[in-house]
């Protein structure tokens, strides 16, 4: 994404216009997700994907039409498997691409809202997608934590999507909200598509041991922040944990309840405790147990470990329903023996969690391989105003 930013920055620089292609709605097995995009610059070089190579072709011509002025479109792809090479989308699903032109003008709005992705601020660009005024598709309002940017047309538009545009940030997700022609909500007529971009999620591990190490490598590939802690400043350092962006000498529960007092955890944290010993651990997990839910907490140890711990947190007072949330022992079963096939499992476990993944191998199964979407939780300060909203989560994160 960040590259992406870039060039369409250098094409702005030389005065040049560009066109960017914008996933905003999949069915069944559809190769992207939601939010991924490919930019063509004026001289027809090509960054990014949003289909990974199925469709491409297509949205590449339809780009450079919308360069040479053609106007936007909201273009679908997808048929029956049978007849699903005709138009590239071997795997049968559907999408539909929102292709645009992007002249060096809309920096004035655009520029604000990839230079606040850039710092890691949480940002979201909404879009209109289908009006039906065709004057207005492609109109843009860029949400920062600031405030906003640019106009969908109508101040009664703009609220509705700023207010909706938060949620969707604050989850890290993208999606199209539907209201109508004038932003009323329970109507249709416009769509608006928000490309959300919150800060990465974070992977807090704790226990700075050889696991550790590797889950901290894997956690950085996909995507996380990753944060290592232990309470021995000898083995919790910066040498030891080079991939962690932070490595923490302190008590666990000290630092979780900490970070959980300063608004820093939220329902995205994948906290992972290694350290399968009871003076860390048992505090800790009653910390993360007891408190706002996160996406997945995980304890490594043996069953007997496992037995012993419950029964320690049953008398700290962690209720069954909160112990039932607890993933013990870590990781799914793999036959796992190294360090980083270990991590493998527990990546593997906190990833079906996520997206609603049964770990079972999809050569026994008879469904579609992508899952839906899981809704947004309630770990929102507020809840979504009633606007339709199909949602889709991106690589800022899982939930």
């Amino acid at each position: 994404m960040h590259e992406l930013h870039r060039t369409l920055a250098a094409e702005w620089e030389a005065g040049r216009t560009a066109a960017l292609a914008t996933v905003v709605r999949t069915f069944d097995s559809a190769p992207r997700p939601p939010g991924a995009q490919m930019l063509v610059t004026g001289d027809g070089a090509v960054v990014g994907s949003v289909s990974g190579g199925c469709v491409e072709g297509a949205v590449y011509e339809q780009a450079l039409d919308c360069i040479a002025g053609s106007g936007p479109v909201l273009a679908s792809f997808g048929v029956s498997d049978g007849d699903a090479f005709a138009v590239g989308l071997t795997c049968g699903g559907t999408m539909e691409v929102f292709i645009e032109a992007l002249p060096p003008a809309q920096s004035a709005v655009l520029g604000p809202a990839h230079a606040a992705v850039g710092s890691g601020l949480g940002t979201g660009i909404a879009t209109i997608i289908e009006h039906p005024d065709p004057e207005r598709l492609g109109r843009k309002l860029v949400v920062l934590p600031e405030g906003v940017l640019g106009s969908l047309g109508s101040p009664r538009a703009d609220q509705a999507a700023a207010d909706d545009a938060a949620g969707l940030i604050a989850g890290g997700r993208s999606g199209v909200l539907t209201y109508g022609p004038d932003g009323e909500r329970l109507g249709t007529g416009m769509s608006v598509f928000v490309s959300a971009f919150a800060p990465p999620p974070r992977l807090l591990v704790f226990g700075a041991v050889d696991f550790a190490s590797a889950l901290s490598r894997l956690g950085a590939f996909l995507g996380y922040q990753v944060t290592i802690c232990d309470a021995r400043p000898v083995f919790a350092t910066e040498r030891r944990f080079p991939d962690a962006a932070k490595v923490v000498a302190a008590w666990p529960h000290v630092y979780y309840q900490e970070q959980l007092d300063a608004g820093l955890i939220d329902a995205r944290c994948v906290v992972c405790v290694l350290t399968h010993d009871p003076r860390f651990d048992v505090p800790l997990l009653a910390a993360v147990l007891g408190g706002p839910a996160v996406a997945y907490v995980g304890a490594m140890g043996s069953r007997r470990t496992h037995r012993e711990r419950l029964q320690r947190l049953a008398e700290a007072g962690i209720s069954a329903e909160e112990l039932a949330v607890l993933h013990s022992p870590i990781g799914l079963d793999l036959g796992a023996r190294t360090p980083e096939e270990t991590a493998v499992s527990i990546a593997a476990e906190f990833i079906g969690k996520a997206w609603g993944g049964s770990g079972i191998p999809l050569r026994l199964l008879d469904e579609r391989i992508h899952h839906q979407e899981r809704p947004l939780t309630a770990r929102m300060d507020q809840p979504l105003p009633p606007a339709q909203v199909q949602t889709s989560g991106r690589r800022t994160g899982l939930r």
